[in-house]
């Protein structure tokens, strides 16, 4: 999606392949490690990056029953550590706008190189 998705009231959203290693860290434990990650840009939020599920340690992982959802990219599911609630999360169905981030996971806190 080069142009980006607009939305009403300038909402704008962008993914594309991230040019970076991307790893998600918890208590010097890697959660998730890639360089296949995608970078998503959107209006009034800090960029996010969705690694595939491959390359996300997912036996660490337990599915939450927390739901939420974004008018723009649908409906997310997310996952947790034992002591760290819903600290990922992932659209398992995205809106056709999105649909590359469908099979990758979202971490709030990663570390980019």
């Amino acid at each position: 999606m080069p142009d980006g998705l607009p939305k009403r009231g300038g909402h704008r959203i962008t993914v594309e392949p991230s040019n970076r290693q991307v790893r998600a860290v918890r208590g010097g434990q890697v959660l998730a490690e890639s360089d296949r990650a995608l970078v998503l840009r959107e209006t009034g939020c800090p960029v996010a990056y969705y690694i595939p599920f491959q390359d996300v340690r997912l036996d660490l992982l337990t599915p939450s029953g927390t739901r939420t959802h974004c008018p723009f990219k649908g409906d997310a599911s997310y996952w947790s550590l034992p002591d760290a609630a819903d600290l990922a999360w992932a659209y398992l169905a995205p809106k056709p706008e999105v649909a590359e981030i469908k099979d990758h996971l979202c971490f709030y806190e990663v570390q980019v190189s």
